[in-house]
């Protein structure tokens, strides 16, 4: 029996054209997809930061799969800024309800056979309230380093949104995301040659 073929790769790849960050002048271009991977890395980091300093027995690598899919939908609906997003509870509440049918609407691309494995990845409300607490803590993070790396690019109009979004890290309380901001985020600011050790 010859294989139906299936859009969904194809289409989740696009996600490198949709730029994050759209509202505001950006030093450095951020796409999705490049964006997802960060995301999927720092995931992955507090998972594993969570399990072996403070007792957590989560699945790194589920989360950081998912994690890699954590913005899939916005090949559909296209990044829209937090600040837009959560403006009032009923945009709030409207851009969820789209978020929801573009989730139905990726997986649907896919071989109905491969719909129930990859739904935990595509669809939010699949995930345990752990996994989804350190996907929107690396989220966050990832924003922040964003954030960072502009304001040393001299852009200082990521300012406000750097303090914001710290704020916020701090007030979420996760040891993984503390722990984080205090071995590795300093590097981020080094230039290249003193990231290679003495």
């Amino acid at each position: 029996m010859a294989a139906i073929a299936s859009h969904f790769f194809a289409y989740v790849s696009r996600l490198r054209w949709i730029k994050r960050w759209g509202l505001m002048r950006n030093a450095i271009e951020e796409n999705v997809a490049t964006h997802s991977w960060e995301v999927a890395t720092l995931a992955h980091a507090l998972a594993i930061i969570r399990n072996h300093r403070f007792n957590g027995t989560v699945n790194a690598d589920r989360i950081a799969a998912a994690a890699l899919y954590h913005d899939a939908t916005e090949v559909i609906t296209g990044d829209m800024p937090t600040p837009v997003k959560y403006h009032s509870r009923v945009m709030r509440e409207a851009f969820g309800d789209i978020e929801h049918k573009a989730e139905a609407e990726l997986l649907a691309l896919l071989p109905e056979d491969l719909q129930g494995p990859f739904a935990p990845y595509l669809q939010e409300s699949k995930l345990a309230s752990e996994e989804k607490e350190l996907i929107k803590a690396a989220d966050r993070l990832s924003a922040w380093l964003k954030c960072q790396a502009e304001i040393r690019a001299g852009n200082q109009e990521f300012g406000p949104a750097a303090s914001q979004i710290r704020i916020r890290l701090e007030q979420d309380g996760l040891p993984e995301v503390q722990y984080f901001l205090e071995v590795f985020a300093p590097s981020y600011d080094q230039p290249l040659d003193n990231l290679l050790g003495d």
